[in-house]
């Protein structure tokens, strides 16, 4: 029995910390914001959490509001209402109260909206996202002769093929064949469009999202803090394929990108492939070691 009790203790504790291990994608159960990996989603996952300071005492404020209503003058308890019709000193507190709150919540909103489109860093990277239906197109602007490749979601009976048989890693629904790369610690200038109907490029962890729209051109910027696989989704409802066009960003350390980027140039899965060798060759590495510390 002691033992039974250990290992359901031991499978919750796995799921818990499995919970935590993949945060940079939906989790099951999950509440809260996905986990930051620029310093915008910082700043967001700050504003959701202070924009609570206001909701929250609002809410309970007019619920008690109401419960009051109802008591003190339902008909039973007020049979002769009030004609009362203005009350000066109630309808400067409505109306100044609401303003102040706004103005609470409008200063840091539009400081953020500003970091968010107006980056006052050079562009070190320039990636162009082109949404179709259903799936993207992605363009580096480098050198004389951009990188082109499409990333469309990665089929159930293609995951061996691809070397992403593991779903913890490789969700379903969310993984790509061919992932956007890009260095950590990078500005990344992310020009976004559509060729067909509107779409809309959005990475939870990023802090980003933006219409893809046709015929415009719509710009947005990150700068990934920290290595590892990312996920987003189109966010605009496009059409019967909308739920399958996922966004996947692999944010790997500068050499490893030069590498990817020059093998990229003739075979971008081939390039994929080793870059997953080497990163994935990197964490067992680094788990190894781990374990032998401890």
């Amino acid at each position: 029995m002691k033992n039974k009790a250990l290992a359901v203790l031991a499978a919750i504790g796995c799921l818990l910390f499995a919970s935590t291990a993949f945060a940079d994608q939906p989790v099951d159960w999950q509440l809260g914001l996905q986990p930051a990996a620029t310093s915008i989603m910082e700043e967001l996952r700050w504003f959701e959490q202070y924009t609570l300071w206001f909701i929250v005492p609002i809410t309970l404020f007019v619920l008690v509001l109401l419960i009051v209503v109802v008591v003190r003058f339902r008909e039973s308890a007020n049979p002769v209402p009030s004609k009362t019709s203005h009350n000066t000193a109630i309808e400067v507190v409505w109306t100044l109260g609401p303003v102040i709150a706004l103005l609470f919540l409008a200063i840091p909103s539009f400081q953020l909206l500003t970091r968010q489109l107006a980056p006052t860093e050079e562009p070190e990277l320039t990636i162009k996202a082109t949404g179709y239906q259903w799936y993207w197109g992605y363009e580096y602007q480098v050198g004389d002769n951009p990188l082109t490749f499409d990333s469309l979601m990665l089929q159930e009976g293609d995951r061996a093929a691809a070397g992403k048989e593991d779903k913890s890693v490789y969700p379903r629904l969310l993984a790509v064949d061919n992932e956007i790369v890009v260095p950590v610690g990078k500005h990344v200038r992310l020009l976004v469009t559509a060729a067909d109907v509107i779409h809309a490029f959005a990475m939870p962890s990023f802090g980003v999202k933006i219409d893809a729209v046709p015929g415009r051109l719509n710009e947005t910027w990150f700068k990934a803090d920290r290595e590892g696989l990312f996920y987003g989704q189109c966010s605009e409802l496009c059409g019967k394929d909308h739920a399958y066009m996922p966004i996947a960003i692999r944010v790997v350390s500068q050499e490893k990108y030069d590498t990817w980027l020059a093998a990229a140039a003739t075979n971008v899965g081939e390039a994929n492939k080793a870059l997953m060798a080497s990163v994935e060759g990197a964490d067992k590495s680094v788990a190894v070691a781990q374990n032998a510390a401890q």
